[in-house]
């Protein structure tokens, strides 16, 4: 048991892994954000919608963390990667680059739907429209993401070749 709990600490410490534990929290935990809060608003509950608005705001933010350990991971990963695979994770960085700011617009119209369920009233419904919206795109975008990620070592998912520009490497822009 000890061997695998040293084992566990010891992959914590590679950016790779810490990227795969991570990377489904800006997909799930917005899905049920996204759930929770339409819930809320039927019911008109507004605990309901300050615990989706958190749930929303939490999960969206965790893109970074997921995005920063995705990115220090890249070489590594790369090289170990076969030539079918290179050419996924460039689309999946360049995506990923781009992606991540509709994950953080998402956080931010969250913490200020939440901030104006009790300081600004008039102005939360609006916000609150606004946060779903931006949570649903972050949530499509982020699961287009994740298709393409898991095309990297999952052979058995391509289905044909990634664009062609992504054989290039993928910080060229």
């Amino acid at each position: 048991m000890q061997s695998l709990w040293t084992e566990f600490l010891a992959a914590l410490r590679q950016p790779e892994y810490v990227h795969v534990l991570l990377h489904p929290l800006p997909i799930y935990g917005l899905a049920a954000g996204v759930f929770s809060l339409v819930v809320a608003l039927i019911t008109r509950s507004r605990s309901g919608q300050a615990i989706a608005l958190l749930l929303i705001l939490l999960t969206a933010a965790s893109a970074w963390p997921v995005a920063h350990y995705g990115h220090a991971a890249y070489d590594r990963v790369y090289s170990l990667s076969n030539d079918a695979a290179q050419p996924w994770l460039n689309w999946h960085e360049y995506l990923a680059n781009r992606i991540v700011w509709a994950h953080y617009a998402t956080a931010v119209l969250a913490a200020t739907a939440l901030i104006g369920l009790w300081k600004f009233p008039r102005l939360h419904r609006l916000a609150l429209v606004l946060t779903t919206v931006a949570a649903v795109i972050a949530l499509g975008l982020g699961g287009f993401l994740a298709f393409v990620g898991g095309k990297i070592r999952h052979g058995e998912f391509r289905h044909g070749p990634p664009p062609a520009w992504a054989h290039t490497a993928a910080d060229e822009d």
